[in-house]
């Protein structure tokens, strides 16, 4: 792909400011894409923004709570306002509780529900009718290989990223008679804080670079326009959990 190919091109990504919507941020950046870094962590998104930009890319951060209706309506007018378009969505941000059934609260449920699956539904929502009037867009909805199989002392997260999975399919067949591509990466273990500070038992060498994710991302936004990849997985090559 050409190194260059997103320029002029406006991203929003939520949950850009660590991890892997960090890598995502640099890498879209490093393609030529303004991107705007959209965290509840408003102080690392914005030490995020200020290092993408001092490294020659174009960024801004701000605050978001995904789970927040009027916050989703509010960074998508003030970016349009501020850009002049958005083409790319990443919806990324995310979390978890690691408890049985049994220990698992209704807020703990509420809480993943909403960032995971509720969240890509507000922030799909309101970029929705900005994409239709330009004819064009990119939604991109990271899920996981939680999306796949299950494993225990998971059912909010489970339940959330099936749910990711099912919204990203339903939203692709509704985009393509507007010109908007969506697509559902499914993404194996990583090198993240998200895995290794609430598994610290984890090999990391088992797990992949948040970059090889990212890269998948720029593949995925990299195809001429009358393509679209609606799910793409990218696992470790030595991730075990998988067949």
């Amino acid at each position: 792909m050409k190194k260059q190919f997103l320029k002029d091109k406006v991203a929003l990504i939520t949950g850009g400011s660590q991890g892997l919507g960090e890598a995502i941020s640099r890498r879209l950046a490093h393609a030529g894409a303004t991107v705007c870094i959209a965290d509840i962590k408003k102080e690392q998104a914005e030490q995020v923004a200020a290092s993408i930009t001092e490294a020659g890319g174009k960024a801004v951060a701000i605050e978001l709570n995904v789970t927040s209706p009027e916050g989703a309506t509010r960074v998508v007018e003030q970016l349009k306002a501020d850009q002049g378009s958005i083409d790319i969505l990443v919806n990324n941000a995310g979390t978890d509780a690691t408890k049985p059934l049994t220990d698992l609260t209704v807020d703990d449920w509420n809480r993943v529900i909403g960032v995971n699956l509720s969240g890509p539904f507000l922030l799909s929502k309101a970029v929705y009718p900005v994409m239709k009037a330009q004819g064009s867009g990119h939604v991109i909805n990271i899920t996981s290989t939680a999306a796949k199989r299950t494993w225990t002392e998971a059912t909010a997260y489970h339940a959330s990223k099936w749910g990711l999975l099912g919204f990203s399919h339903a939203l692709h067949a509704e985009g393509r008679r507007d010109g908007i591509k969506v697509t559902a990466v499914v993404a194996g273990g990583m090198r993240t804080a998200f895995i290794l500070e609430r598994f610290p038992d984890t090999d990391p060498n088992v797990l992949q670079d948040p970059k090889n994710v990212a890269e998948t991302v720029c593949f995925a936004l990299s195809l001429p326009d009358e393509s679209v990849i609606p799910e793409v997985m990218v696992l470790p090559m030595r991730e075990t959990s998988w067949p």
